[in-house]
């Protein structure tokens, strides 16, 4: 799945960001008041404009040397920027520029975006004339644009659309490229310094202070003789809905890097125990249903205690994903490194793996009358017949006389690993009941 560009909406309060939002997404969504300053966070939407799907980002009113709430805002909007592939400044027409939009224009212009200067509340053709004053700013042609009645708004679409990176090619057009892995994991467990010993360079920034990586940064590694891209992330520190400023955009665009990725390492803190957070990632990777290989990184400071506590927690906390490889290994002395090569292909290969539908079904009349679902309600479903509908991940659709219970479903799910493999990559169940639309 390709990444979605970030369209960061920015300009000083009341200049109808949150208007201008609504019109270029067709739809009313984001709140609209008379009153400056209603918009206080960054809220995202998704866009699409002639067929290009992208992310609008509507920020709060940008004001240069605030105080308090207004400079937790400002900082958002900054955040926005930095995070974006394009930004639309939106001025005032009517005003013409002010001092803070003349103050912000420096931050745009070292951000090294493509700008785009939006004078909104261009109504009418007099107005439109009025925006002529807006070249003063520095930032090259205003497009006029009245957010309220629509005038200008598709120009200003065809012009973002212009703005934004290439769209990637989809998966089946980039296959004979190098293979994407994603470093996943929460701040300072050593995803950057991984990627540095992978890459024999100082590639990735690496501190002892968490979140020092912010945007993905790729590479290409030689493992074995394979070409992979690899992508170091940022850490995602806590659920998107509580991370706010740069973190909620690094947490998206680790989202999006894990959604592009093949493959996921996700990295964990051997000499620490396993956190909620780690649990969360992992979640973020299964969902997406990428091929996942587990790095316990800062092997040389787990001692024979840390390894029992570890071995413990494996079993009670990592058990859903006891089929992903797993390697033990140290970034900082580069223990162990050397075996992510062959982890990485078994991941991919399981992945990818298909089944026939001959061999599955057999597979499965063998477990149906080895081990029949149990009767509900004086009835006992039964697996028709099954597909394997597509790989990467391996998903499968069961054709059912009814519903099956979950727990039936993950027997069926463990029974295929056992006789297949599918070794790290998650697994997909889809249940069509007959006279039911399925599930």
């Amino acid at each position: 799945m390709a990444a979605k560009p970030v369209v960061a909406i920015v300009g000083r309060p009341n200049v109808g960001k949150s208007t201008l939002v609504n019109r270029l997404l067709g739809r009313r969504q984001a709140v609209v008041e008379d009153v400056p300053g209603v918009t206080r966070d960054r809220v995202c939407y998704d866009a699409v404009w002639r067929g290009r799907e992208f992310v609008l980002a509507d920020t709060g009113g940008w004001t240069t040397g605030a105080k308090g709430l207004a400079a937790q805002i400002a900082e958002q909007a900054e955040a926005a920027v930095a995070m974006a592939d394009a930004v639309v400044f939106v001025v005032d027409a009517t005003v013409g520029p002010t001092d803070q939009d003349e103050a912000v224009v420096p931050v745009l212009r070292r951000s090294r975006k493509p700008v785009i200067l939006a004078a909104n509340k261009a109504d009418d053709a007099r107005s439109e004339t009025e925006a002529a004053s807006l070249w003063s700013l520095g930032l090259g042609a205003p497009q006029p644009v009245s957010a309220l009645h629509g005038r200008g708004a598709g120009d200003l679409l065809d012009i973002i659309l212009a703005a934004l990176p290439d769209a990637p090619p989809e998966a089946d057009e980039a296959e004979d490229g190098p293979r994407r892995v994603a470093i996943v994991g929460k701040p300072n467990v050593g995803k950057s310094s991984l990627l540095n010993r992978l890459s024999g360079r100082p590639r990735s920034v690496v501190d002892d202070v968490a979140g020092t990586t912010v945007d993905p940064v790729d590479e290409l590694v030689d493992l074995d003789g394979v070409t992979y891209q690899f992508v170091d992330t940022a850490g995602i520190r806590r659920r998107l809905k509580e991370a706010s400023g740069h973190e909620y955009y690094a947490w998206l665009r680790t989202q999006s890097a894990v959604e592009r990725a093949e493959a996921c390492l996700v990295v964990l803190n051997a000499s620490q125990p396993v956190s909620e957070q780690d649990l969360r990632i992992l979640s973020l990777v299964v969902e997406a249903g990428r091929a996942l290989v587990l790095v316990y990184n800062k092997w040389d400071l787990v001692d024979a205690e840390r390894r029992r506590y570890l071995d413990r927690e494996i079993e009670r906390d990592l058990g859903h994903v006891a089929w992903a490889p797993g390697i033990n290994l140290s970034a900082l002395t580069g223990r162990s490194v050397a075996k992510l090569g062959q982890a990485v292909e078994t991941a991919l290969a399981g992945w990818e793996s298909r089944l026939t539908t001959g061999r599955l079904n057999a597979f499965l009349g063998r477990l149906a009358a080895s081990h029949p679902h149990p009767v509900r309600g004086g009835r006992q479903p039964r697996i028709l017949f099954a597909s394997q509908v597509q790989s990467r991940p391996p998903t499968f659709v069961l054709f059912t006389t009814g519903e099956l219970d979950q727990p039936y479903l993950r027997f069926v799910q463990r029974s295929l690993r056992q006789d297949f493999g599918f070794v790290g990559s998650p697994i997909h169940l889809q249940v069509k009941a007959r006279g039911k639309g399925g599930r």
